[in-house]
């Protein structure tokens, strides 16, 4: 079994808040992220399929390919917007963490890739340097 990640980058805005919270309280769960005005992030989205070499092509997956499903079905809907009103495969009212984001981000990624040989194993976002969450669709 071989695993061939693909990076992509996105930019998005988002505020983590409990509208039945105080001001105090969701800053204080919150932090910086309870920002009434929003703020925003450089993702960096590590998409990482397994599967066996085609014994012509030598590919799990032709990463051009991988590439373009990736920017339709996620970054084309993240990059740029606000993850609490734009995007439609976000629920609303769901928290827009990154920990919620790699679960989301897999479920649109495993339909798209069902019809190629290759597995989706992981989804893994880092929302800063220093913070990251990875999913393997448990």
């Amino acid at each position: 079994m071989v695993y061939i990640t693909r990076i992509e980058r996105f930019n998005a805005a988002h505020k983590l808040w409990v509208a039945e919270w105080t001001e105090e309280k969701n800053h204080e769960v919150f932090g910086k992220c309870s920002n009434k005005n929003w703020h925003g992030h450089n993702y960096n989205l590590h998409v990482t399929i397994k599967g066996v070499p085609d014994p012509v092509t030598g590919f799990v997956m032709d990463v051009k390919k991988l590439s373009i499903i990736i920017r339709e079905q996620v970054v084309d809907h993240l990059d740029h917007s606000n993850l609490n009103l734009d995007v439609p495969f976000i629920p609303k009212g769901l928290q827009p963490t990154t920990e919620n984001l790699v679960i989301l981000i897999w479920q649109q990624l495993e339909s798209a890739l069902a019809d190629y040989p290759c597995k989706l194993h992981c989804i893994k976002l880092w929302e800063t340097d220093t913070i990251y969450a990875e999913y393997y669709g448990e």
